[in-house]
């Protein structure tokens, strides 16, 4: 028998938050039909489909399952970074239930076949693309959950499908009032942001994603189909709030308290690298400590697209009253050069999350990539810190001279984002959910863009960067971005919450089915 009969590998790619909160509407995803989450009424295991062929899986599934050679299988094998066109996985389950996951999962323990679970496809190391392809991971069963992506909503609750994305999910919602904090790329999935955290333009102002769960259905290494919440599994409800997915189970819908959705007034600024000395001194100090009402992202980046020199990008948002998002911008813009380019809005909820995720002037159903999608996908490598500790003079250097790099490197765009943490993320305790960087300033994302063929210089790159800036930041890093190279994974991504992340892995996955390579 093969080592993997009962050590499948599970991975969940990064994805992204969604909500909605409608007067008891059904919303679902725009891209795909509804499909139902109704589950076996007393929640036991299906029966295990028997025999070694993969007709045996397709019979007894709702869902549809693509193999190589079929033609839909060229489709739902491409995830969001075109770098991992070269997987083929074994096959691709498109579930239509939490049932198609558990039966999926029962005859890869039978047949000792790994597994790859796919929410949006976000994953930065391509762990949810199933294997081969530069992903150095065995050929894989994928679970394709975006066909999960009904949208229910009671009152200020929100039940939302693990493969619902934001674009849809910020449209149910924006059109009830409702708002739920969530990240701003239009193809993530709930299921990996809310698993991992979730950042995003309101955190501040309302907390992480995983702050608004209320309760998740997941279907468990034993093929049990719970619902977890802080009175049943609390342990397990716990650590999928933040200790990211593919660990002890797959999550198949999430439970959302949602908020009154605010007018938001977004604010963009921009200068030259050469004001970096003073801009991101002057930020770092401002925006973690600023009125938990206002969110701001700094961004440094080079490469081709930027021929005149790199630049330096501030995105604000302030949901608060419109007339003072000035005194707001006054603790930054005073301390600061006038910037070459600025330009403000004031929004509704929607008009403005649909901006962000570039989404403005195209109709939801096609703000998507792939076929009918008005999206591009660009292959991309990333890393990532979270930083604790404000930069030093020496620190903001080695920030400017690897942006710099950049403008050498042959990358189309390369650089980094820091994402202002404090406000609202601070009410919770480093420990009260899996999300251990509570008391951090902000996160920070390294990324670069390339044309076809550069995979390796994207990847030198940001892991460069990163291990620049260690003298600096430490090792501490976001699970959401995720990165193989890190050694210390558990450390940098869980800190003094991964020793209770292991025992709930023992716990709920005592055979270690999930098996993915930075592990509980």
């Amino acid at each position: 028998m093969s080592i993997w009969s009962r050590r499948g590998l599970l991975a969940a790619g990064a994805a992204g938050l969604l909500s909605a909160c409608t007067s008891g509407d059904d919303t679902p995803g725009p891209s795909r039909p509804p499909t139902s989450l109704s589950l076996p009424g007393d929640g036991s295991p299906p029966p295990r489909p028997t025999g070694t062929d993969w007709s045996q899986l397709a019979r007894h599934v709702e869902g549809t399952l693509a193999r190589p050679g079929q033609a839909s299988y060229r489709t739902v094998r491409v995830v969001e970074n075109p770098r991992y066109d070269a997987t083929r996985p074994l096959a691709v389950l498109t579930v239509a239930s939490a049932a198609d996951v558990a039966t999926a999962m029962a005859f890869a323990q039978d047949q000792g076949i790994p597994v790859a679970v796919r929410s949006g496809g976000h994953s930065y190391p391509g762990w949810s693309a199933g294997g081969g392809g530069g992903t150095g991971l065995p050929q894989a069963l994928v679970l394709d959950c975006r066909d999960l992506a009904r949208v229910t909503v009671s009152g200020s609750t929100a039940t939302i499908g693990a493969g619902a994305a934001l674009a849809p999910v910020y449209d149910a919602l924006g059109r009830r009032g409702r708002a739920l904090a969530g990240g701003s790329c239009a193809t993530v999935g709930v299921a990996g942001l809310t698993q991992g955290g979730g950042v995003g333009v309101l955190t501040r102002a309302m907390g992480l994603s995983c702050d608004a769960v209320t309760s998740m259905q997941v279907v468990t290494a034993d093929l049990r189909v719970r619902t977890v919440s802080a009175d049943a599994d609390p342990d397990l409800f716990w650590a999928l709030r933040g200790g990211g997915g593919g660990h002890a189970g797959v999550v198949t819908s999430f439970g959302f308290h949602t908020s009154a959705a605010p007018t938001l007034s977004t604010v963009y600024l921009q200068w030259p690298l050469s004001a970096a000395r003073r801009v991101v001194g002057a930020w770092q100090s401002w925006a973690p400590a600023a009125d938990p009402r206002l969110w701001s992202t700094l961004k440094a980046l080079g490469g081709r697209k930027h021929p005149d020199g790199p630049i330096l990008l501030l995105s604000g948002t302030w949901t608060g009253p419109p007339d003072r998002f000035e005194a707001q911008l006054a603790g930054l813009l005073e301390h600061v050069p006038a910037p070459a380019v600025r330009s403000t809005h004031t929004r509704t909820y929607l008009e403005a999350m649909m901006s962000y995720a570039g989404c403005a002037d195209i109709p939801v159903a096609q703000c998507t990539t792939g076929p009918g999608g008005a999206l591009t996908r660009e292959a991309f490598g990333a890393t990532s810190h979270v930083a604790y500790d404000v930069l030093t003079p020496a620190g903001i250097t080695t920030l400017v001279d690897r942006v710099e790099d950049a403008q050498s490197s042959g990358l189309l765009e390369a650089g980094l984002s820091m994402d202002a943490l404090g406000g609202r993320v601070r009410d919770l305790a480093p420990d009260e959910t899996a999300f251990v960087h509570r008391e951090a300033l902000a996160t920070v994302q390294y990324t670069a863009t390339f044309p076809p063929g550069r995979p390796g210089a994207a990847d030198a790159y940001v892991r460069g960067f990163r291990a620049a800036m260690v003298p600096h930041w430490g090792n501490h890093a976001y699970v959401n971005y995720s990165d193989a190279s890190i050694r210390d994974y558990r450390s940098a991504y869980f800190g003094a919450n991964a020793a209770r992340l292991a025992d709930v892995k023992r716990t709920y996955d005592p055979d270690g089915f999930f098996t993915q390579p930075q592990d509980w």
